[in-house]
């Protein structure tokens, strides 16, 4: 079987000491898809480092991540859309409005947000959506961009079952990652009710480790927990809860 992880921050510091290891792990163990959010300029290298060790399993995205909006913001977009013109790239992401480390900046994110999804509608791309403690400001933005172009993923999705009703209103995936796991993540109460080929399996490491993994350092082979909650979920094998998010991840990405 082949398992997606639709975002993962595999260059991230916290794998320089293994991870070629952790990624050879994860291939072993059926996770062979991954795909790769940006954060801001300073990552870029590391990104395309990370795609030419891994050619065949590494999907690179590219966009400004919220809690990195600040005063530099249109100079970090100008990179963002020179990138754009030199390669191509399988989703804007990750973009959206974090109002958990600093609200004071929610202008000029709700700013960057709309224009990277014009950004993915030029390309006729998905777009990757970050969201912490700002639904409704996402909500607004979204609402104001609906067309038949808006489409992507509503990245580590932990909101209620209504919250989750309205992303797909949107032509959003859900991504799940350990969350799911958690004793008090609160949408394993519901998740099974939302049709299953609405889902996308996420990791978000080397952040968010399921249980019983909760604290450490999450790493991509750790999906397969996600994978037996949603077997358990949806009442169905590990296998089909695999075949059917990598094709969603297939729709989402269209590759």
């Amino acid at each position: 079987m082949i398992i997606t992880d639709t975002h993962t921050h595999l260059y991230s510091e916290a794998f320089d000491d293994d991870r070629d290891e952790v990624i050879k792990k994860a291939i072993e163990n059926d996770i062979k898809r991954f795909f790769i959010p940006a954060i801001d300029s300073e990552y870029t290298q590391r990104m395309y480092e990370l795609e030419k060790s891994f050619p065949e399993n590494i999907f690179l995205m590219m966009g400004l991540h919220p809690t990195h909006v600040k005063e530099n913001y249109e100079e970090e977009l100008n990179h963002v859309e020179a990138e754009f013109q030199k390669r191509e790239f399988y989703a804007v992401g990750e973009i959206g409005i974090d109002l958990y480390w600093d609200k004071s900046t929610l202008d000029i994110q709700k700013k960057a947000f709309k224009r990277q999804i014009q950004l993915a509608k030029k390309y006729d791309l998905p777009i990757a959506i970050h969201c912490r403690e700002a639904f409704d400001e996402i909500f607004e933005v979204l609402e104001s961009e609906k067309d038949e172009k808006l489409f992507g993923i509503f990245h580590c999705f932990t909101g209620t079952h209504e919250q989750a009703e309205k992303a797909l209103s949107y032509n959003m995936k859900l991504g799940i990652g350990g969350v799911v796991t958690f004793k008090n993540g609160g949408i394993d109460k519901f998740l099974g009710q939302i049709p299953i080929n609405n889902i996308v399996l996420e990791t978000d490491s080397p952040y968010l480790a399921p249980k019983p993994y909760r604290g450490k350092r999450n790493d991509p082979v750790y999906l397969l927990k996600v994978v037996e909650k949603l077997a358990d979920l949806y009442n169905i094998s590990l296998e089909e809860v695999a075949k059917i998010t990598t094709a969603n991840s297939k729709e989402i990405f269209g590759i």
